[in-house]
């Protein structure tokens, strides 16, 4: 019998994914956050990239059946390969066991692109990769064996991979016509530190093992045999083994590569971590300044000449992180730094931190760039995946999940071990060019793109109420964990099915709060006046008849006033009495 996995293909069907460099990962461990729990983060950017969650239930295989790969971008039925007897429930990338996955792609040297007959891409490994693993080194275990058996599809990608206990960073490429399968390197985060990746490879020098021992718990290392050797085969590396660099030799370090990629890592450590906040060379690398010196900035000698200034591929933060300080770092403009997207010319009169794409422009012959920060508009979904080792597996993990711009999105928790997703989330739900009024997707959008009209005038409002909310969710959850906690111990089956009812009633009920309060501002500062409100309420003039009273007109501001008149001469002056 043929197993086909319809969910997956519709959802790969309805959400029009495109390769894209264009994703940002952030990843905590238990020791840097202050409750104890691992998170990492995924903003799925895209311009054509429809918001929803994905569910896969788990499922019973008979010997003999096989599942349908579809290409995770475009669709393409590319093979089949065998099923397992067993197949673990997914709710999009955290499975029941709380393992979890995210992922940026950097593409790395064209050689090893165009892998013949490859069956796996990267989202393919992703999502059956979470329904075998129960841990995040069985996952990467599934992946790469997967990778190796099916071939690589994909170009050079950066994994974070993580479980109740740890989180991983994985990186690779494919061997191109050079021969099936990927060549790897996947490092675990030491406890008490963070890491992170945005579309640049990030794994330079590492302990090269001569096995992968991946029932010894002590070995935070592993990687493909060949990772050395088939670079020197082929011609991409020429120096000492000790001295290999994995992302210096598969995804050499550019301008773009660090002023668009690197820096969005950048701009989470420097929150987190003064010595990074401080180092001005590594402020000088972000903005594509890139030094090639004899010495790295930790003293170690660099006989290849690679970027001596880069970032370190992982910082100890100088205080715990919670929760909202995660979520609120994926909301990053690169506020209070020389990129500052809420300055300049391009921020318009209402300072909004967004600039349309293209990310480049000519003027004179002159390129110039756009800022690519975290926060974007064209982000289709994101979330914060969070696993907790003292709950009961099911109940432990939360994807807090959300749609649109990170910065506009307000995140709600669906449990890992939910059997159904929020309608208003759901895969089928509208789509990038279907409209659905019940959708998370075009209501959260809606705001979003009101807001960018007069961004210092309207996102205030917005931060607010995201804020409310988000801190709500995480009251709730305290008490939803305690009772599901005490649930499952008695009756597995009733924990699960009241996670899943409050998920699925948090998520819908954050809908319909977004659309009322979208209506309100619109209401509040429509044809560029602010109205008067007195606790969230639009005022009436105090003759009782639904007639507001006169609204503010703060313009554009002075500084844009005197922007507008240069070079008008004497067309916009008024004369003098």
């Amino acid at each position: 019998m043929k197993y086909k996995i319809f969910t997956i293909l519709l959802f790969f069907t309805l959400i029009g994914i495109h390769k894209a460099f264009a994703c940002t990962n952030l990843i905590v461990t238990k020791g840097a956050s202050k409750d104890g729990s691992i998170m990492i983060t995924y903003a799925a950017d895209s311009h054509i990239r429809y918001g929803a969650a994905v569910f896969l239930p788990a499922a019973d295989h008979e010997p003999g059946d096989v599942r349908e790969v579809y290409h995770y971008e475009n669709g393409k039925l590319m093979g089949t390969i065998p099923e397992v007897a067993h197949t673990f429930s997914v709710v999009h990338f955290i499975n029941e066991f709380q393992v979890a996955v995210g992922e940026s792609t950097f593409g790395g040297l064209g050689a090893l692109y165009g892998q013949k007959d490859a069956i796996l891409d990267y989202g393919s490994l992703m999502r059956i990769g979470l329904q075998r693993a129960k841990t995040a080194r069985e996952l990467i275990k599934v992946m790469t064996d997967l990778v190796a058996e099916y071939g690589y599809a994909s170009g050079g990608e950066s994994f974070s991979i993580s479980d109740p206990n740890e989180a991983w960073i994985m990186e690779m490429v494919g061997r191109g016509k050079y021969g099936k399968g990927g060549i790897w390197v996947a490092r675990r985060v030491p406890d008490g530190y963070v890491s992170g990746h945005a579309n640049q490879a990030r794994i330079t020098t590492f302990p090269f093992q001569n096995t992968n021992g991946w029932n010894d718990r002590e070995q935070t290392v592993y990687h493909s045999p060949d990772i050395i050797s088939f670079a020197k085969e082929h011609g991409f590396y020429k120096g000492k083994d000790k001295d290999f660099s994995f992302a210096d030799v598969y995804n050499p370090m550019t301008f773009a590569g660090a002023r668009y990629c690197e820096a969005r890592v950048w701009s989470f450590f420097r929150k987190i971590n003064n010595n990074i906040r401080e180092n001005q060379s590594i402020t000088d690398f972000v903005t594509g300044k890139i030094e090639h010196d004899k010495k790295f900035i930790d003293g170690g000698a660099n006989p290849n000449g690679y970027a001596s200034n880069r970032l370190p591929l992982w910082v100890k933060p100088d205080s715990l992180l919670t929760l909202q300080q995660v979520m609120n770092a994926m909301r990053d403009h690169y506020e209070d730094t020389p990129m500052d997207m809420r300055n300049g010319t391009g921020a318009g009169p209402f300072e909004c931190p967004y600039r349309w794409r293209p990310m480049t422009f000519e003027v004179d012959g002159q390129k110039y760039l756009n800022e690519r920060a975290i926060a974007t508009q064209q982000t289709g979904y994101s979330f914060v995946a969070q696993s907790r080792n003292w709950l009961p597996a099911p109940v432990g993990g939360i994807i807090w999940f959300g749609v649109d711009d990170t910065d506009g999105c307000v995140y709600t928790p669906f449990y890992c071990g939910i059997t159904e997703i929020p309608e208003s989330y759901r895969v089928g739900n509208g789509s990038m060019i279907s409209w659905s009024e019940t959708s998370a997707f075009w209501t959260f959008n809606q705001l979003t793109n009101w807001g960018y009209t007069r961004y210092n005038l309207i996102h205030p409002e917005v931060e607010k109420y995201q804020s409310q909310l988000e801190n709500q969710f995480m009251n709730e959850v305290q008490v939803v964990d305690k009772l599901a906690e005490k649930q499952y111990s008695d009756n597995p089956e009733s924990a699960i099915e009241y996670i899943t009812k409050y998920s699925v009633y948090s998520g819908n009920k954050l809908v319909s709060d977004w659309k009322n309060f979208y209506h309100f501002l619109f209401m509040k500062y429509m044809d560029g006046n602010v109205k008067a409100t007195d606790n969230g309420r639009l005022k009436d003039n105090g003759n009782g008849r639904n007639i507001p009273p006169m609204p503010q007109q703060p313009g554009y501001g002075k500084e844009w006033e005197k922007m507008m008149i240069q070079g008008t001469g004497d067309l916009l002056k008024v004369p003098d009495k």
